[in-house]
């Protein structure tokens, strides 16, 4: 699990990301909520080992993250960028297959168990159909998963993934987000996501951490977090939550 203790983040003596105390563990999806320039992002990429904390600590299974080799950090998690890499001709496949560099390095050749790792991330992620396309051809719900299948070709314990939904239509929205929750409750994994639209939150995160101006400022689970008082003072309007019809998530719509 990851101990996040009282990090902070700071550029040019500008205090980006306020101390922060919490902790992440398997098994659970984790959505972190609040407007923009709220201290998600620069969170997401401290845990994801991009950038160091300015003060306090981050511990993953006990050990600072900065003390952790690159690779060997990589086997057990795993981290999908907000602005994510060129991926040019790149079959969906071949890139699926990047997914086990940190087992066996750059040029390290496949072996029996790359392969069958492979397959089973396209197997989970159901991207039978894209993993012989170009990733280049395909839609953004289809690139989006291809992308999610490489981050389980790793094998890793968590994934990371920062705004994952931000170029996605509604549809594709509620596809992936739907893989990433049954994905972490049938696999164990822990996910830490960044997330914009507080109505998926609510429906597909077990856990919601809200930042606003570099601070924590509330967490708990969707029903203790799903209050007209707690998303007015989050996102700096009035807000009215109601039931959603299906009766099983509230939602939040602004007044």
């Amino acid at each position: 699990m990851f101990e996040v203790k009282g990090a902070t983040f700071e550029v040019n003596g500008k205090c980006l990301l306020q101390p922060v105390d919490h902790r992440f563990e398997e098994g659970k999806v984790y959505g972190l909520i609040g407007h923009n320039g709220s201290g998600k992002s620069t969170l997401i990429k401290l845990l994801a080992q991009q950038q160091p904390a300015s003060r306090g600590q981050i511990l993953f299974d006990g050990r600072a993250v900065h003390d952790w080799g690159q690779r060997e950090f990589a086997r057990r998690v795993a981290y999908l960028p907000q602005h994510l890499p060129s991926a040019e001709n790149l079959t969906g496949r071949e890139l699926i297959g990047f997914g086990r560099y940190p087992w066996h390095g750059l040029l390290g050749r496949h072996t029996s168990k790359d392969e069958a790792a492979v397959e089973r991330a396209i197997a989970l992620s159901h991207t039978e159909a894209f993993a012989d396309r170009l990733v280049d051809t395909l839609s953004g719900g289809e690139r989006q998963r291809v992308w999610l299948a490489m981050l389980l070709a790793q094998e890793s314990r968590f994934l990371l993934l920062d705004e994952p939904l931000a170029a996605l239509d509604i549809a594709h929205q509620v596809e992936v987000l739907a893989l990433v929750r049954q994905l972490c409750h049938e696999l164990g994994l822990g996910v830490i996501i960044v997330l914009h639209d507080i109505n998926m939150a609510s429906r597909y995160c077990d856990h919601l951490l809200a930042l606003h101006s570099g601070r924590v400022l509330a967490h708990g689970t969707p029903q203790e977090m799903m209050t007209d008082a707690t998303l007015e003072a989050i996102y700096g309007l009035p807000m009215r939550v109601m039931p959603h019809p299906s009766g099983d998530h509230r939602i939040a719509v602004a007044h």
